[in-house]
């Protein structure tokens, strides 16, 4: 018999995550004049303080959207129809990031992946070596694939770009890593980074994040797309005065005034470190129950999100009905060529060691009900790998 759902409801998606309080009560304050001076100082004050988040001196914009947009307004700002862009395939985001731009009208080079590791900068290198007429305009790399767990080396693209010299610019989605994994936009030569509010920020959905770089500001205006709602030109003058060229999300605005704050109390390099803890301990139960996670490559390894391949013949869909049945417990479920062959586990966001040991044994206790073989001990293997860095 289920449950019932008295008590907590675990959200362990890898986005949208849960949201603080703290920051829930900062949103139901009263409406006020978006033209005003008191929401112009607020906005302004914001888009300077989500400098450091991204580690940038270049401006971040705001845009009412999920990253979805973000991802459009990327391209409508600095390409052409027909511009040539570099995407390495390696899950259900980046492919959906190729359809994005062919929709745009940009012709995609494509270079496939395994969905179990992260982008070879390898290939990335030789494709633009192979582009002896500068045809490619950009390479889009995500940091942090969601769909699989596994997490990109971005410098190391980087360094392939220069190592091949070419000219394309970078252009990183951060939506799932930002504020889980370190994140360097200038130090490591990113041209545009996007983001969105529903993952590390611990905000609703509804606002998406768009650091550029100089040589991206350079490029704004050159290409051919409609820029529309997505025009870069007057949200940067918006990151200096606080006034938006439409109505801006007021109480999204007040939300994430206050989760920058808890972010900046909690500091960058403590949450990086406590999202790297909680993924140790998810995957120590996932070994212990005796299953593969997608990632295969340990240098690679997620610290937002973990996914978690099912025995063969096993719905992963099926698993996860159980879970929220019985114990209130959303778990992600499989995207494109793993749809209902991996759950995955989110510990992305407002989670601490207890949220995380709560979800791990809600997870081993459906394994037990939807007759799944797998070994017991995941929860005490959870527990030590949490003890024991505590301790260390």
């Amino acid at each position: 018999m289920p449950t019932s759902p008295a008590g907590r409801y675990y959200l362990q998606v890898p986005g949208p995550t849960v949201v603080p309080d703290r920051v829930l009560k900062a949103m139901a304050m009263p409406m006020l004049d978006h033209r005003g001076p008191t929401f112009a100082n607020m906005a302004a004050g914001i888009t300077q303080d989500l400098k450091p988040l991204f580690k940038t001196k270049q401006p971040v914009l705001i845009f009412p959207s999920s990253g979805t947009g973000a991802w459009q307004s990327a391209f409508s700002n600095t390409l052409s129809s027909g511009d040539t862009v570099l995407i390495a395939e390696v899950g259900q985001f980046s492919a959906l990031w190729v359809a994005n731009a062919k929709d745009m009208g940009l012709n995609v080079i494509e270079i496939p992946g395994d969905w179990r590791s992260g982008i070879d900068a390898n290939k990335i290198e030789e494709a633009l070596k192979a582009d002896s007429e500068g045809k490619i305009k950009a390479v889009l790399a995500t940091h942090n694939e969601t769909s699989t767990g596994v997490t990109s080396d971005i410098p190391a693209i980087r360094k392939a770009m220069d190592a091949a010299g070419h000219d394309a610019m970078l252009f990183v989605d951060t939506i799932s890593s930002l504020l889980a994994t370190d994140y360097q936009h200038d130090a490591w030569g990113v041209d545009v980074a996007i983001c969105g509010s529903q993952k590390g920020f611990m905000l609703p959905p509804g606002l998406s994040f768009i650091a550029l770089s100089d040589r991206a500001q350079k490029e704004y205006g050159t290409g051919n797309l409609p820029r529309g709602y997505f025009d870069w030109a007057p949200v940067i003058t918006a990151t200096e005065n606080g006034l938006y060229p439409y109505t801006p999300p007021v109480s999204l605005f007040y939300g994430l005034r206050e989760a920058i704050n808890v972010i900046n109390e909690e500091g960058l390099d403590n949450m990086f470190a406590r999202h790297a803890r909680l993924a140790k301990a998810t995957r120590a139960a996932v070994a212990a129950w005796g299953f593969e996670i997608q990632s295969t490559v340990e240098s690679q390894h997620s610290n937002a999100v973990t996914a978690i391949r099912m025995p063969d013949g096993v719905s992963a869909d099926a698993f996860r009905g159980v879970a929220l049945e019985h114990f209130d417990i959303s778990l992600g479920g499989g995207l494109g060529k793993v749809a209902d062959k991996v759950f995955r586990i989110g510990h992305l966001g407002y989670q601490n060691d207890l949220s995380v040991m709560g979800a791990i044994a809600g997870v081993e206790m459906a394994l037990g009900i939807a007759g799944i073989k797998h070994e017991k001990g995941g929860v005490l293997a959870a527990m030590d790998s949490l003890s024991a860095d505590k301790s260390a």
